[in-house]
């Protein structure tokens, strides 16, 4: 005879499993589209997810693109409603938290690669390049972070300008130049090396120090004062 009680969904052991195997190996212990498919059965609790994880990362490339990717190109993705795609929002805006209060509220820059991987984190899936400035006390300790421009970085004739005017709002003594290449070419171009050479010679003029300008792209970045280019 047949039970009148309904059938559990083959889905729900599969949950369990790869809850357990993140829980006890981390997140090495799956591929990408497992972890999205484990993000996913906290916003999608009824459903088989593993299709719909798989769809995300053809459509957006990568998880890194997945994550990336704005909340209106997220629900056009079909299954994705406004909670899956506040959830990865919310996903990326965590782990970007997690970056900037390791790396800007501490008194010191730990070390150059946390503060690069803070910025790539914060800055290398950005459509649109986008000009920061870290500020700096003489103790080169942080005081803040400011978004100068957001467009493209091309204009070094504007830039000096606002650089030390918030330099003198925050009482600074020394920054760090940082812009993103959304191409992914991380070579400095023409523009890039000129507007450093302004900004260092404006800033000179009130005894400022430029410590470096890093161009940071979703693979990596390059450092200027690295490569002998300030």
């Amino acid at each position: 005879m047949k039970s009148g009680k309904p059938a559990t969904p083959h889905y729900h052991g599969h949950r369990q499993r790869l809850r357990n195997r993140f829980l006890q190996a981390g997140p090495e212990s799956l591929q990408d589209y497992e972890i999205l498919e484990l993000l996913l059965t906290f916003a999608i609790p009824y459903s088989d997810v593993k299709p719909l994880a798989k769809r995300l990362l053809a459509h957006f490339g990568s998880f890194t693109g997945v994550l990336d990717a704005a909340f209106e190109e997220l629900v056009k993705v079909d299954g994705i409603r406004d909670y899956s795609a506040t959830l990865i929002r919310l996903t990326k805006a965590c782990a970007e938290y997690y970056l900037k209060e390791e790396v800007l509220k501490r008194q010191r820059i730990p070390s150059l690669t946390a503060l690069v991987d803070y910025c790539r984190v914060s800055m290398g899936g950005l459509k649109d390049e986008q000009f920061r400035v870290i500020y700096l006390n003489p103790q080169n300790e942080i005081i803040a972070e400011e978004i100068i421009q957001e467009g493209t970085v091309d204009q070094a004739v504007v830039y000096p300008r606002k650089v030390l005017e918030m330099a003198l709002k925050h009482k600074a003594t020394g920054l760090i130049l940082v812009h993103n290449h959304p191409s992914g070419n991380l070579t400095p171009s023409a523009a890039d090396r000129q507007l450093t050479q302004a900004i260092i010679q404006a800033a000179e003029a009130l005894n400022l120090v430029v410590h470096d300008h890093l161009i940071i792209g979703r693979q990596g970045y390059f450092s200027l004062a690295e490569n002998s280019l300030m």
